[in-house]
């Protein structure tokens, strides 16, 4: 992942030294298994421990191996004594590999976790804070009818918890361990080794492996990893339309010395929903990819294993940054609760007339004919930039329906939002 978008943290857990980290922390785990099953006695287990390694040493052997964890084998090795002939015992590279990654995808998750509590907060609290701001509501992009500017922030919100859910459920099965040799059948070990291996290491145990995790594991981790992407694609989105000149009812927060255009000085462009929007095009890539490494020969081969070292460091990496960088750009959002008023008034009062109509129909008007009338009446104010309201209190067939009072009532506002309340409490219960 290039620097610009990679955090310091994601840039330690995704490192050569990390993960060879990880392969020596799997190591020791399968040395004190060994220890605990009686394969040798305390004090070599002291002196195994005692395990380090150069990540020079490791570049330097893999250049003459051609093999990642034989020069890891190699390089620890040169740590230690006759002790060394226990090290790696049993194994063969995958159990290392796999483990090891399970051991950073879980680290990875624990950042994950906190970045989505974050952003809940602060949908939450935008969901309550403007849940009594009328604003108008659109579809197809067109001028619908009045709603809650605290709604769209509350739909954030559940969308979000409930795809955590599902994310949540595709990490645990990411963090397991598998150590049942080179083909699955625990031929130099044991169920129990790879059982006391997983209770050290904190993972759940693999039920049945071939010499790898399955990789449906991994492609339902990336897909929801995925989803989220698109959930932030969708936010940024909204902003987005939301910022346009002709609508200006929020802009993303503007710096002082910020530039939006090298040709057009006025630009305050929302360049951090359009950078979450591209990001997210790339996270839903990295999806088709995961699914494609499910298939392998027989009891393994290693197609997966190229790509995979890409699109997990990537899609965790990715993800994190995008949930913080939308997590920022929603606590700097500047709402102007002003022109979302002034927006709402801009086609004539027609936004009304799903209750115009709905007035007729319980006055004993038919269907289908009051449909008719108010689609004419309302095509007019548009067209001739006059009030619907006016439109409807002219009108001799809707004056026999209706009285001015109960026109007037058409109009008023409060109706929009009389159960917001109960949405919130199905929402934040």
């Amino acid at each position: 992942m290039i620097k610009r978008y990679q955090r310091l943290v994601f840039k330690k857990l995704w490192s050569d030294k990390h993960r060879y980290e990880a392969f020596l922390k799997v190591e020791l785990a399968c040395l004190e298994a060994w220890h605990k099953l009686g394969l040798f006695d305390h004090e070599t287990l002291e002196k195994l421990r005692l395990a380090t390694f150069d990540l020079k040493t490791i570049h330097e052997l893999e250049l003459e191996t051609k093999h990642d964890v034989i020069a890891f084998t190699r390089a620890v090795s040169k740590s230690l004594k006759d002790e060394k002939k226990w090290f790696h015992y049993g194994l063969t590279s995958t159990d290392v590999v796999d483990t090891a990654q399970s051991l950073i995808l879980r680290d990875s998750n624990v950042i994950l976790k906190k970045d989505i509590k974050n952003l809940l907060s602060i949908l939450k609290k935008l969901s309550f804070q403007y849940k009594d701001t009328y604003t108008i509501g659109r579809t197809h992009g067109i001028h619908a009818e009045i709603t809650s500017f605290g709604l769209k922030f509350a739909l954030w919100y559940s969308d979000l918890n409930r795809l955590s859910e599902s994310l949540f459920m595709a990490m645990d099965g990411v963090e397991v361990a598998k150590l049942s040799g080179a083909v699955g059948n625990h031929s130099s070990n044991s169920v129990e080794f790879q059982s006391i291996v997983s209770d050290i290491l904190n993972l759940k145990s693999a039920n049945i492996s071939t010499q790898t995790l399955q990789r449906d594991r991994h492609a339902f981790y990336v897909s929801q990893l995925a989803l989220v992407g698109s959930e932030l694609e969708k936010i940024a989105l909204e902003i987005r339309h939301l910022s346009r000149t002709e609508v200006r009812e929020v802009s993303e927060k503007f710096s002082e010395n910020q530039k939006g255009s090298s040709a057009m000085p006025h630009k305050k462009n929302p360049i951090s929903s359009e950078n979450i929007t591209g990001l997210s095009r790339v996270l839903r890539g990295y999806m088709v990819t995961a699914f494609e490494n499910i298939p392998l020969w027989h009891e393994r081969d290693i197609s997966h294993s190229s790509a995979e070292r890409i699109i997990l460091a990537d899609a965790t990496t990715l993800l994190d940054y995008m949930l913080i960088r939308m997590t920022n750009t929603l606590e700097g959002l500047v709402i102007n609760e002003k022109q979302i008023s002034q927006n709402i008034e801009l086609t004539y009062g027609v936004i009304f007339a799903q209750e115009a109509l709905n007035q007729l129909i319980k006055s004993g008007m038919n269907r289908e004919d009051a449909y008719d009338l108010i689609q004419r009446l309302a095509l007019h104010s548009l067209s001739t930039k006059t009030h619907f309201k006016d439109q409807l209190q002219s009108h001799q067939e809707v004056l026999s329906h209706l009285s001015l009072e109960q026109i007037e009532l058409i109009f008023s506002k409060e109706k929009y939002l009389r159960y917001v309340d109960e949405i919130y409490e199905k929402v934040f219960q």
